[in-house]
C-alpha cells in the first residue's frame, strides 16, 4: 500500500509540472517537481522500481499535458469516446516509457554512485527527449521540460545557444543537483552549482545574437474563427471566403497573412476574380498577402498543404514538409489503414513538400513559413536560416478546441523565435494569433475564438544565433562528453558520491 500512495504521489508530480507550461507559466513548479522526481530516483532501491517511478511520473505528465487530443479525436474526430480515451492512454503509456528508461539507466549502481550522477541524469533525461521527438512516424517532442523556462525563466537565455533541448539539460542538472541536496542537506557546493546555472542563464540574456535589419515593416495576422465542424462543409465555403475578404481589405499592412487552409479549397479551383481582389488589394499597400489553400499537382499526383503568396511580389508557394500521423497522413497503411474508417478527419493522405525550402521574398522581408506542427521541430525551422528575416507560422488550432493545446503552441513559437532570434507572426483559425519578438515575448495577441485581424509591425533581423549555426548538435556532443565521462568513471570504479 505504502508503494502504491509513492507512485500516486509521483503521479501527481507529473500533473503539476504542466503547470510550468503555458497557459499558466510556473517556470519554477517543474523545478521543484522534477527535483522530487530524481530524488525519488536516487532512493529506489533498483532499478525497476525506478523504471516504474518514471513511467508514474511520465503518466501524470502527459495524461495532464495532452489532454487535447482528447478534443481532436472526440469532438472533431467523431471517435468513440472509450475508443477515444483508450487512444489516449496508450499514447500516453509510450511516451511515459522515455522516463521510465531514464530512471531505469540513472539507477544503475555504477552510475548512481559516481560524483558525476546529476550530469548523467540530465543527459539521459534530454536524450530520451530528443529519441521521443525524432523516432516513430516522425516524433512527438511535445512537453519537453525546456519549453517550461519560456519566456521568463533565467534558463530561456541558453535557448540562442542550445536549443529547446539544451535549455532541458540545464534544467535537468540543476534540479539533480537540488535532488542530491536534498539527500543530503550538508553538500552545499550543490546551491553553488544550481546558481552557476541560473546566473550564467541571466548574463546569456544580456546578449543580442541578431541584428535589426532595415525599417520594420506592418503586419495583419487574420483570425477567421472558421468552426472546426463547418470548415469542411462545401455550403459554407462562401461564408467563409467572404469573411477572409472583409478582414483582408480591412487590413491597412505590408504583410497580410492568412491562416493554416483558411480557403478549403485547391488553388486551381479558387475564384480568378477572388485571387485578383487579394492582388490588387495587397498592391494598395504595396506589399503581399500570405493564403493557405490546398495544392495538388499533377506532375507527381500529390496533394498539399500549401501557402501562395498574392501582390506586389512574384507569385511564391510554400508546401509543409513535416506531416501530422493519423492527421496528415497514416503511417503504415497496412497496420493502421483502419483509422481512416475510425476517424473523420478531411484530406489525411498529403503528400510532403520537398526540405530546405527557401524563405519568400514579401513585402521587402525575406519569410521562412511553417505549417501548425511544423514549428516543433526547432532543428527544421533553422533550415531556411540565416537567410530569413522573419519568421510565419499559420495553424489551424481549432482542432484542439477550448483545451490548453493552443497556448502550448503558443509557447512553442516563443522558443522557436529565441533559438532563431527572429520575430515570429502566428496566424492561426481560431487562436493563439499573435506577434512574439526575437526574445521570445508575446507584444500583440488576439482573443481566442473572435474573428479579427491582429494589426501591428514586426521588425526583420539578420545574423545568426549559436543554435542556428550548429543545431542540436551543440546539446548532443554535450550528451555525449557526460555519458561517456560517466561510463569512465563507472568503469574505473570512482564512485565517490555527490
Amino acid at each position: 500500500m505504502k508503494r502504491l500512495f509513492s507512485l500516486l504521489a509521483v503521479c501527481l508530480l507529473g500533473v503539476a509540472t504542466v503547470l510550468g507550461f503555458a497557459p499558466f507559466y510556473l517556470y519554477l513548479v517543474p523545478v521543484i517537481t522534477l527535483a522530487l522526481l530524481v530524488l525519488f530516483w536516487r532512493k529506489s532501491s533498483t532499478p525497476m522500481q525506478a523504471a516504474i517511478t518514471g513511467f508514474a511520473f511520465g503518466m501524470g505528465l502527459f495524461g495532464a499535458g495532452v489532454t487535447w487530443l482528447y478534443v481532436s479525436l472526440h469532438d472533431f474526430g467523431h471517435m468513440a469516446p472509450a475508443l477515444a480515451v483508450l487512444a489516449l492512454i496508450v499514447l500516453c503509456a509510450y511516451l511515459s516509457l522515455f522516463p521510465a528508461l531514464v530512471g531505469w539507466i540513472v539507477t544503475w549502481r555504477y552510475f548512481r554512485s559516481a560524483w558525476i550522477w546529476p550530469g548523467i541524469v540530465a543527459a539521459v533525461w534530454v536524450l530520451m527527449e530528443w529519441l521521443r521527438g525524432t523516432i516513430l512516424f516522425a516524433g512527438f517532442p511535445w512537453l519537453a521540460v525546456g519549453y517550461s523556462q519560456v519566456p521568463d525563466s533565467l534558463l530561456a537565455g541558453y535557448a540562442p545557444v542550445v536549443g529547446v533541448y539544451g535549455v532541458s539539460l540545464l534544467l535537468m542538472l540543476g534540479v539533480a543537483w537540488l535532488a542530491c541536496w536534498l539527500a543530503q542537506r550538508q553538500q552545499y557546493r550543490c546551491w553553488l552549482y544550481l546558481a552557476s546555472i541560473w546566473i550564467i542563464g541571466f548574463g546569456l540574456q544580456q546578449i543580442h545574437w541578431t541584428q535589426p535589419e532595415d525599417e520594420p515593416v506592418t503586419v495583419s495576422l487574420l483570425q477567421g474563427n472558421i468552426p472546426q465542424d463547418m470548415k469542411w462543409e462545401p455550403e459554407h465555403l462562401a461564408a467563409t471566403m467572404r469573411a477572409y475578404a472583409r478582414l483582408v481589405q480591412a487590413s491597412p499592412s505590408r504583410l497580410i497573412v492568412t491562416p493554416e487552409i483558411s480557403f478549403p479549397i485547391y488553388y486551381d479551383q479558387a475564384p480568378r476574380d477572388y485571387l485578383e481582389f487579394l492582388t490588387e488589394h495587397a498592391l494598395t499597400q504595396q506589399g503581399d498577402v500570405l493564403v493557405g489553400m490546398l495544392e495538388y499537382s499533377a506532375a507527381d499526383n500529390g496533394y498539399y498543404n500549401s501557402m501562395f503568396s498574392f501582390g506586389a511580389s512574384p507569385e511564391q508557394s510554400y508546401r509543409k514538409y513535416h506531416l501530422v500521423p493519423f492527421g496528415e497522413y497514416i503511417p503504415l497503411k497496412t497496420i493502421f489503414g483502419w483509422v481512416i474508417d475510425v476517424l473523420h478527419i478531411p484530406l489525411s493522405d498529403f503528400s510532403r513538400g520537398k526540405p530546405g525550402q527557401q524563405p519568400l521574398n514579401l513585402a521587402g522581408q525575406r519569410v521562412a513559413v511553417n505549417i501548425c506542427y511544423e514549428d516543433v521541430f526547432g532543428e527544421e525551422i533553422i533550415l531556411q536560416l540565416p537567410q530569413a528575416s522573419l519568421l510565419v507560422n499559420v495553424s489551424n488550432d481549432a482542432w484542439f478546441g477550448r483545451s490548453i493545446g493552443p497556448r502550448q503552441h503558443l509557447q512553442i513559437s516563443q522558443m522557436r523565435a529565441l533559438e532563431t532570434g527572429r520575430y515570429m507572426l502566428r496566424s492561426t483559425n481560431t487562436g493563439v494569433t499573435a506577434i512574439i519578438n526575437e526574445r521570445g515575448q508575446v507584444l500583440q495577441q488576439l482573443e481566442m475564438f473572435t474573428t479579427a485581424g491582429l494589426h501591428g509591425v514586426a521588425q526583420g533581423f539578420k545574423g545568426a544565433t549559436p543554435y542556428v549555426r550548429f543545431g542540436n548538435s551543440i546539446v548532443l556532443g554535450l550528451i555525449g562528453l557526460i555519458l561517456f565521462a560517466g561510463g569512465v568513471v563507472a568503469f574505473f570504479g570512482r564512485y565517490k558520491t555527490l
